[in-house]
Formats: structure tokens, C-alpha cells, sequence
């Protein structure tokens, strides 16, 4: 069932619709990161202003230059690891549009569904990324503490949110919220698989920002097949 609902959507990729979701969610990704780094930089400068003394070494004016060189490094670091839950929760603002296209292609018989307000939908994509990134920076501890399993904390941690934020979002398109949960915690282990084989590509650069379209694509079949049990 989670391979048939892959292939499926991996085969419906030359979709319009979904190279323009796809294409919109790495600029704002893109401009998101950007803002993030001007916003850092920003505030080095502004704590940085008045030259620091040192005992023994006296005025020095270069720890402005230090800092932002070292956050440069510091933010491509973490790029590696939150470009693709940026890029997930951005990308589950124009879900819709990818559930759309994959019903008009392989669930014709459906009615058409309205649309999520475009509140409701920055709504969800605001709580889906601040839920993405804190548990990915929390995660760093793990990956700390813990090693030789970090790759593993890494795939079922995002598998895990990627299949439940993902399924949910697919799900209230047609069954509603509450129907949504309900039917996701039915079968949550199914849901949990189908989102570490969407994390599993996450390790792979310019392939892993495919799987927020990928993944939309794939859980709206998913949904439909776990809706008809």
C-alpha cells in the first residue's frame, strides 16, 4: 500500500501543478534562510558596536568580524539539517493544490472540495514549522549524546512528523479535522512508515527537496486507500 502510493505519485512528478508547488516552496525556503542569517547578522552588529577590552591585550574591535564569520558557518551547518522541515511546512501551505491534482488524475469520480482559506492554511503552516524546527534543534542533543544512532533519531523523528502532519493535512480536505485525527491515530503505525520513506531521501542534497511534494502526493493516496478500510 505505502510503495503503490509512491510509485504513484513519483510517476505523476511532471505534473504542472506540482513543479509550480515545488518551485514556490524552495524560494520562500530560499528567502526564509536568508532572512533568518540577515536577521543574525544584524543582531552581532548591533551587540558588537563599541570595541571590547581585554585585559592584557587591550581594545579589540575585531570580534564583530569573528562572530559573523562563525554564525556564516554556524547557519550553513544548520541549513544541512532544517532546509527540508523549512521546506516541508512551506510546501504544506500549497498542499491543496498537489491533493487537487492527484485527484483530478486518479480519483475523477470525487466532487470538488473548496480550498483552505489562505488564514487557515498559514495557520497550520506556521504551527507544522515551529513544531519542525524545535524538535529537529532538540534533536540535536540526541544526536550528541547518542551518536552512532543519530541517523536513526534523524529518520524517525521527521518520518513521524512528516507522516502525521502530512496524512492530516490530506485527510481534512475530506473528512474534516476531527475525522482526520481519528482516522490517523486508526492507523498510525501505516502512517509512520510511509513518513520515514519519505525522510529516508532527506539525507540526499537537491533529492530532498522533492519529498515535500512527493510526500503530499504520496499521503493523498494513502488517505484515500486507509479512508475506503
Amino acid at each position: 500500500m505505502i510503495l503503490s502510493s509512491f510509485m504513484l505519485a513519483l510517476g505523476q512528478m511532471g505534473d504542472t501543478r506540482f513543479r509550480s508547488v515545488l518551485w514556490r516552496g524552495i524560494g520562500l525556503t530560499i528567502a526564509l534562510l536568508v532572512a533568518i542569517y540577515a536577521g543574525v547578522l544584524w543582531l552581532i552588529e548591533a551587540l558588537t558596536t563599541e570595541p571590547v577590552t581585554l585585559p592584557g591585550v587591550g581594545s579589540v574591535t575585531w570580534i564583530g568580524d569573528l562572530l559573523s564569520w562563525g554564525s556564516l558557518g554556524v547557519m550553513i551547518l544548520l541549513s544541512v539539517f532544517l532546509m527540508v522541515p523549512v521546506a516541508s511546512a512551506i510546501t504544506s501551505l500549497f498542499l491543496d493544490e498537489v491533493a487537487e491534482a492527484v485527484e483530478d488524475k486518479h480519483f475523477p469520480e470525487l466532487p470538488l472540495m473548496p480550498g483552505p482559506s489562505f488564514a487557515e492554511g498559514l495557520r497550520d503552516t506556521v504551527t507544522f514549522l515551529g513544531v519542525l524546527i524545535g524538535a529537529n534543534l532538540m534533536a540535536f542533543v540526541l544526536y550528541a549524546m547518542l551518536p552512532f544512532a543519530a541517523f536513526f533519531i534523524f529518520y524517525a523523528l521527521n518520518g513521524f512528523l512528516l507522516g502525521r502532519e502530512y496524512f492530516q493535512l490530506a485527510a481534512m480536505r475530506r473528512i474534516g479535522r476531527d475525522g482526520a485525527r481519528e482516522l490517523r491515530k486508526k492507523h498510525q503505525g501505516t502512517i509512520w512508515l510511509a513518513g520515514c520513506l519519505m525522510a529516508v531521501p532527506l539525507s540526499f542534497p537537491f533529492v530532498n527537496l522533492v519529498i515535500p511534494v512527493l510526500g503530499a502526493a504520496t499521503f493523498t493516496h494513502l488517505f484515500h486507500r486507509l479512508n475506503r478500510r
